[in-house]
């Protein structure tokens, strides 16, 4: 029997032949490349900076050369003398036998690791390796791959600037079934000029300037991708705003939970997430001298000490010695720490790629690269500078600094990164790997199928089948003009054989000024139409009412949404006399009214910048206050009638409580012109903000619109708009939100682009693929009506007309203009009270008091009492089961089923009387009006 230490047998069925022969034809080059592929798959899981075992690293040359517990790893030229080929080679039952658990290398793959060895263990300068996932695929030669469809770069375009940049370059495989898989490791990357950069794994460095061009090469595809050096000598210093405060962030030293907190911690304070850059660098430099910063030994200083653990520090170890960030911040103190001297280029955004993934089965990874633009024009890579985050740790987690995306459970999630001020993201979809489907064959009445088919696809989801004429007439009279069919109308709709039918309805209905009291009504809780006194600040009734009558008017002459929102941000004179200024009286406070412009507006909540910079968006405080600017000239005075006040512009400045600075006017997100020409800052928003430039407006409007008739918006919440609130499908919002600027923002087109859409259309039964979708559009969600519609619901089934203040006896809830105007039922059942600006104002979800309301309040019972529909069909002779089937089609819009039938005819032979059969029919009618299908659309 062997000694447990001695080396296992290599048969010739292992292969061992092969690697001889490999071994003494291969270049230096692909034996590293070999080894390399050896140790990262099946080695450093165990030996990598976040899991040491053995206290042996093995992710450099020179930490193989150092070893572990039991000595140097590898000895260059002496295999038989190296402890990694020991180890490996020894008995499968030894317990030292590495690897410990899963499959033991096999001869072939020993002998590479061996020869590699012999030869001297050559490894390219600059080369860091990292654990190679299971699931990683072939090298670059392997043969063909027909399910791949192709290989993307990432970025697609390179430029070095001085001779400090970088690029690292992501290389990704694209299957046919959409799935993605990373592929960095294993193509084959060349410059075609390599004098002009240095390329070392896929990190390009300047060399000198020109341009050249990188080629990859995977399987038979290729991909290129554009190099541009310039500057390649020029040094570029360290900057604190730029490099130091960066590193602060990524590391999280400036966040809620630690430095960047009110009080900050341990007698340390930041602002939050840096935004103040002065007070930051006076902190570290001068609040506590000699001990923060150490300018004569740099690397003594705690803001180095405590961060690379060599010291104790409450957050705990944040980096390495021998990382970037490291030296970022130690080459600063060298240089005298010094903050920087007059203007320096401003990153202007970021960019993070891919932009999308789909990841097929567990334990895919795929890092990501961010790149940083910058007011000058340069750019730069700052992957190493970016905290990365997820929304959803158990489909895809993301190493907090490393970028590493990993699929676990099947489901999305939001990856997001944030670098300086600026927070972008991307959807990654997890979808199993043997998952059985077939991508159906599915008809797209228009573009917007399109696009939820593709998203569908991604996450192996099949749509519900069409609907039902049934169903689709009692759910677009209910989305469209807020009431049920009538009898006549559905049985007119049914009865039609016209392939457009559906198309000639919804035109039909959009055509009716019902339509236009429905969006009347959705934007008058928007601009909280209401009246309130509080002495000055006030809207009486005549204003609100003259208020609402204005919005109605432009809604129904059809004209331009943008046109209306011009309008009312650039609105002066009296509020009896122009309505549209009340739009200013509702709120004061300037800096209220700006978080309202861009809450309504815009669907962004822009409030958390007003103390900080944003931690979830990309708003900062000179965001914040600059648009502020725009308001802060609104004044108002009294009129001649002690109801009405007169809205006009005047000075007024709004003040930076950071620099105590009056603030220039500044549109978000986008430039903003120096001068405004003959225009007051308002016009000047106002302009800016209904027009094509302002990226924000048309997708609010449009997204607001698709919440409306899927009870779900592509954003939602509808008025949470933020880069860590992604849209669940950014290509059907921007679809929609393209669709409403070339309408020239009329409401009716998008909404009958969106009704006539075969996902409007589909069933609210679900299959077993979509059963627990609730944000992708593949079934109708089952919504409770509003409660104005349903109080006109109720209304109109009974023929019982409701009276409301300021209305004639009849008209219906969604007439009502002012927001205090109201009762116990529209209380009850969360009508908006128009009190601020929030979609969260309408309340959709059922309760107990609504129950309790329906089965015992007047709105059944007194209805049903007073109601003389029953009576009226019993007066013409017509029989108890045609009434019950009448009361059926004027509910539910259908008539009863065959058991619903037999089990209430066995309710009226019991009946012995006309007495005792109106008692059934009212029984049933209460039952309907009770009923979740009455309650709901569907």
């Amino acid at each position: 029997m062997r000694t447990s230490t001695a080396p296992r047998l290599l048969p010739l069925a292992s292969g061992w032949f092969l690697a001889c022969s490999l071994t003494s034809t291969a270049t230096a080059e692909e034996g590293f490349r070999e080894s390399r592929r050896i140790l990262e798959t099946r080695c450093l899981s165990c030996h990598f900076p976040d899991k040491i075992k053995g206290d042996l690293l093995m992710t450099t040359r020179e930490a193989l050369l150092q070893g572990g517990d039991s000595g140097a790893a590898i000895v260059p030229g002496k295999p038989d003398e190296s402890l990694l080929i020991e180890r490996i080679s020894l008995d499968e039952d030894h317990d030292d036998i590495m690897p410990p658990k899963g499959k033991l290398l096999s001869a072939g793959e020993i002998d590479v690791l061996r020869s590699w060895i012999s030869t001297g263990a050559e490894w390219p300068a600059g080369i860091t390796m990292s654990p190679r996932p299971k699931s990683a695929l072939p090298d670059w030669d392997a043969p063909a791959d027909p399910e791949i469809l192709s290989i993307s770069a990432h970025p697609s375009s390179v430029t070095l600037e001085t001779a400090a940049d970088f690029h690292r370059v992501l290389v990704l495989a694209q299957f046919k079934d959409a799935a993605n898989h990373d592929i960095t490791r294993q193509a084959k990357l060349s410059l075609d000029d390599p004098s002009l950069a240095s390329l070392t794994d896929t990190t390009l460095r300047p060399l000198k300037d020109g341009t050249t061009v990188l080629r990859i090469d995977y399987r038979g595809l290729s991909a290129e991708v554009p190099v541009t050096i310039k500057q390649a000598t020029q040094a570029r210093p360290i900057s604190f705003q730029l490099d130091v405060m960066p590193v602060l962030t990524s590391a999280g030293c400036n966040t809620g939970s630690c430095h960047g907190s009110a009080r900050g911690q341990d007698g340390f304070h930041l602002t939050l997430y840096g935004f103040d850059p002065k007070g930051d660098h006076f902190r570290l430099t001068r609040e506590a001298p000699g001990r923060r910063i150490n300018l004569a030994l740099p690397e003594s200083s705690l803001l180095l000490t405590k961060a690379i653990g060599e010291v104790p520090h409450t957050g705990g170890k944040l980096f390495d010695e021998d990382s970037e960030n490291y030296r970022i911040l130690r080459d600063w103190i060298a240089d005298g720490a010094n903050y920087d001297e007059g203007e320096i280029p401003q990153p202007t955004g970021i960019e993070i790629e891919p932009r999308e993934l789909v990841m097929k089965g567990t334990g895919i990874e795929i890092p990501l690269t961010v790149r940083a633009t910058y007011s000058d024009g340069t750019d730069r890579d700052v992957t190493p500078l970016t905290t990365f985050s997820t929304s959803n740790d158990n489909s895809a987690p993301i190493g907090s600094h490393s970028g590493v995306a990993t699929s676990k459970h099947r489901g999305e999630a939001f990856l997001l990164g944030r670098f300086h001020t600026y927070t972008e993201g991307l959807q990654a979809i997890v979808i199993p790997e043997n998952l059985s489907y077939t991508r159906p064959e599915l008809e797209a009445f228009n573009e917007l199928d399109q696009h939820v088919y593709e998203k569908l696809h991604k996450l192996r989801i099949i749509p519900s089948e069409i609907c039902s004429d049934e169903v689709f007439v009692r759910r677009v009279y209910l989305d469209l003009i807020g009431q049920l069919p009538e009898v006549e109308d559905r049985e007119r709709f049914l009865s039609s054989k016209a392939p457009d039918k559906r198309v000639a309805l919804v035109d039909e209905l959009i055509a009716r000024k019902e339509f236009t009291e429905i969006w009347v009504m959705k934007w008058a809780e928007l601009l909280q139409i209401r009246t309130f006194n509080q002495g000055p600040k006030q809207v009486s009734y005549k204003a609100a009412l003259g208020y609402y009558g204005w919005l109605r008017e432009r809604i129904a002459d059809g004209v331009p949404f943008n046109e209306i929102v011009r309008e009312l941000l650039a609105s002066e004179g009296g509020t009896f006399a122009n309505p549209a200024t009340n739009f200013f009286q509702v709120e004061q406070d300037v800096l209220k009214l700006t978080e309202n412009v861009a809450q309504v507006f815009m669907g962004t909540r822009i409030q958390c910048a007003q103390c900080h910079n944003h931690p979830f968006d990309r708003w900062t405080m000179d965001d914040y206050y600059g648009f502020a600017s725009f308001f802060a000239q609104v004044k108002r005075k009294p009129a001649e009638d002690p109801r009405e006040r007169v809205i006009f512009d005047a000075g007024g400045e709004v003040k930076h409580p950071v620099t105590n600075q009056n603030v220039k006017p500044r549109f978000l997100g986008t430039e903003t012109p120096e001068d405004f020409g003959r225009k007051s800052r308002r016009e000047a928003v106002a302009d800016w903000l209904a027009s094509p430039e302002n990226p924000w407006f048309a997708r609010n409007v449009a997204n607001i619109t698709w919440a409306h008739f899927f009870g779900v918006g592509i954003t939602d919440p509808v008025d949470d708009v933020r880069i860590s609130n992604p849209p669940s499908n950014p290509a059907l919002l921007e679809a929609l939100a393209t669709k409403f600027i070339e309408s020239n923002y009329d409401i009716r087109s998008i909404v009958r682009e969106i009704c006539t859409s075969r996902t409007y259309q589909l069933s609210s039964r679900t299959n077993e693929t979509n059963v627990t979708d609730e944000t992708n559009f593949s079934h109708a969600l089952i919504r409770r009506l509003r409660a104005e519609v349903l109080l006109d619901s109720i209304s109109q089934v009974t023929e019982t007309p409701s009276k409301f203040k300021g209305l004639p006896s009849g008209a219906r809830a969604v007439q009502i203009a002012d927001g205090n105007t109201s009762n116990y039922f529209l209380t009850t059942f969360g009508r908006a009270s128009r009190t601020t600006v929030c979609s969260c104002e309408v309340k959709m979800e059922p309760n107990l008091s609504q129950a309790l309301h329906l089965l015992n309040g007047e709105s059944t019972h007194q209805r049903i009492k007073s109601s003389p529909v029953i009576t009226t069909m019993l007066n013409a002779k017509t029989p108890p089961p045609v009434i019950i089937e009448n009361l059926y089609l004027r509910t539910l819009g259908r008539k009863p089923t065959e058991a619903e039938s037999a089990k209430l005819q066995i309710h009226l032979d019991e009946a012995k009387d006309p007495k005792a059969t109106r008692l059934v029919l009212d029984d049933v009618f209460w039952a309907l009006l009770n009923s979740k299908e009455f309650l709901f659309n569907h």
